[in-house]
């Protein structure tokens, strides 16, 4: 059973922009302030550019296989099960941790305007949560929208009320511990930039998700770059050090600062919009994880269940939300290294996923958004993300290596004797190595995500074109040889003497030319009974001499139809003419690896249906 696709441009960008506004503004500053001093407006900064390079990945990925799981999916088909499921899995339990971070972050909030026990409010906002997400996305996809500009509107009050109070001695001295504790600081806050990972998990129940999803992706993150950096800025420019230092709810104590009470419980009512919006969106993304596991066999086959009445996964939104319930009893800080370490992770597998589907040369990757400046936009992000995880210190490497050890476990132990999928490192492999290592199944499965992709409902053209004859020739034919050849290979299929065949060939072609191109030819002719109509398609290396005024031609369509079959004859055509105006077409069709791979080739082209 499919997920239902009800979400929208603005649900992405919501989703998005809720799940980075939380911790990482209303909280964090103030530790990180700690490490930076003043300096930590750059810290957020530059975790801002390098959270980029990660999306700028992510969003091509996305754009090619929308699909449940987000960067799992994407892992696993470019790298393998084994470090798919260690990428799956610590991603579920780093986005399950954050959502968890952020109801404890609300509950502390609420306390600031009612006094209630802090666990019992995150927990019972959970099970909330859990209702909303099992009776469906699009449901809670509103109450995101309402959270979200709820909250920009209370933050943009503050920016506007508080710049003119901003006194600039307070970024005296402003470096005052050194670069080192601005790129430890960064590391330390890029958890704040974790959102962009929850909307790619959720793709699959995105309408139009390969356009939607990357520009919901670029216009999050650049929006809340931007508050990142006006409010850090204010909240520095009108908080004496010693407050701003260590305080677990700086923005709040900015706002009472320069508003008084008021403010301050206006802020706070900000903060609490704020994690609630991350609590929902990561829930709703961790959430797709097992079930993205559990499909590929690297999981139980339970959690991949669909329910009948609401189209969601209620198996592995009860698990998630009450792994996240476990998680509210951590303490603080293990949360905090534990999320933004695995997030880091995480975004080192976007880069170098990208990179591989790429230099495998796989023809069925087509991305509609594609990251620009390959692969320096993915090198910078990788060291850079790897530099980062140095920078936070031996705890987190620990962490990440004990994460990581466990995934494998898992894999191991359960996934490796249940999944054997090809990905993309075995065809980069066979590339260099020119040994036959794949089947072409990976072909197929991007095919069949295309095609889910973009909507393409299979019509009689495709189901002609999936059961046509396809040559490959390598030699130089002539148009004699070539029509031989033709006529010799239909003749047994549509029952006619191949004689005859070739003797229409050859009228048709002197009648005029079917050369279309410099590069393509549609030889087409009308036979003898009914309820006919099939299509050759040859691919010919060296080229096939139509005349001496003509180039070689290297892709021919050759149609074959009786005269009850004229109207889908022309409907054919104009098919045809259709997919062989991309601007690709002739180097995707010289370069492509075999027979199934021309065959792809037409029945992913662009065309009317």
């Amino acid at each position: 059973m499919k997920l239902k696709k009800e979400l929208k441009l603005l649900d992405v960008f919501c989703i998005a922009s809720g799940a980075m506004i939380s911790s990482g503004l209303f909280i964090l500053p103030g530790l990180a302030y700690a490490q930076a001093g003043p300096a930590v407006v750059i810290s957020y900064f530059l975790a801002g550019l390098l959270a980029m390079t990660g999306m700028l990945s992510q969003a091509e990925l996305v754009s090619a296989m929308p699909k449940a799981g987000g960067t799992y999916f994407y892992v696993a088909r470019s790298m393998g099960p084994a470090v798919g499921t260690v990428d799956g899995l610590i991603t579920w339990f780093s986005l399950s941790l954050k959502s968890a971070f952020a109801l404890v972050g609300m509950a502390a909030f609420t306390v600031l305007i009612i006094n209630v026990n802090i666990h019992i409010v995150a927990a019972s906002l959970c099970l909330i949560f859990m209702v909303i997400n099992l009776i469906g996305i699009k449901e809670a996809g509103r109450i995101q929208i309402i959270l979200v500009f709820g909250l920009l509107a209370i933050l943009l009050f503050y920016i506007v009320r508080g710049v003119s109070e901003v006194n600039i001695q307070h970024f005296e001295p402003f470096a005052q511990h050194g670069l080192g504790a601005i790129f430890s600081a960064a590391g330390f806050v890029f958890i704040a930039y974790g959102g962009l990972l929850k909307v790619a998990s959720i793709a699959e129940e995105v309408k139009n998700p390969a356009r939607t999803v990357p520009l919901g992706m670029i216009f999050s993150l650049l929006s809340v770059s931007v508050f990142y950096s006006l409010v850090i800025f204010v909240t520095t420019g009108v908080l004496n050090p010693s407050e701003f230092s260590n305080s677990l709810t700086p923005i709040s104590d900015g706002a009472a600062a320069f508003m008084g009470t008021g403010g301050r419980i206006a802020l706070s009512i900000a903060a609490i919009l704020a994690f609630v919006s991350t609590a929902n969106a990561g829930l709703m993304a961790a959430s797709r994880y097992p079930l993205s596991l559990s499909r590929d066999g690297l999981l139980p086959e339970v959690l991949s269940r669909i329910n009948s009445q609401f189209k969601t996964p209620h198996i592995a939104i009860l698990i998630t939300g009450f792994l996240m319930i476990i998680a509210l009893f951590l303490k603080l800080d293990v949360l905090i290294k534990v999320a933004s370490t695995v997030l880091i992770l995480t975004y080192i597998f976007s880069c170098l996923a990208v990179i591989i589907l790429r230099e495998s040369h796989l023809q069925n990757y087509q991305p509609r958004f594609r990251s620009p400046l390959y692969p320096w936009i993915q090198i910078i992000g990788i060291v850079g993300f790897i530099f980062l995880i140095f920078e936070m210190g031996k705890a987190a490497l620990l962490v990440g290596a004990i994460l990581i050890t466990i995934g494998f476990f898992v894999y191991w132990f359960y996934g490796r004797i249940r999944a054997n999928r090809e990905y993309a490192l075995l065809y980069l492999i066979e590339r260099i190595t020119a040994k036959e290592l794949t089947t072409r199944s990976l072909e197929t499965e991007l095919k069949e995500i295309i095609r889910e992709r973009d909507d393409i409902i299979q019509d009689r053209f495709d189901k002609v074109i999936e059961k046509s004859i396809v040559l490959d020739i390598d030699k130089t034919l002539k148009i004699e040889d070539f029509f031989q050849l033709v006529a010799q290979t239909i003749s047994e299929r549509i029952k006619l003497p191949k004689e005859d065949i070739l003797k229409k060939l050859i009228e048709r072609e002197e009648e005029s030319t079917t050369v279309i191109s410099p590069s393509l030819a549609i030889p087409h002719i009308i036979i003898e009974g009914e309820n006919i109509f099939d299509i050759l398609l040859v691919r010919s290396r060296k080229g096939i001499l139509f005349s001496e005024t003509v180039p070689n031609i290297h892709a021919v369509f050759v149609l074959i139809g009786t005269k009850d079959e004229r109207n889908f004859h022309l409907r054919a055509l104009s098919a045809i003419a259709q997919i062989v105006q991309d601007y690709h077409f002739e180097k995707r069709w010289m370069a492509a690896k075999s027979k199934e791979s021309l065959r792809d080739i037409v029945l992913l082209g662009k065309r009317r249906r």
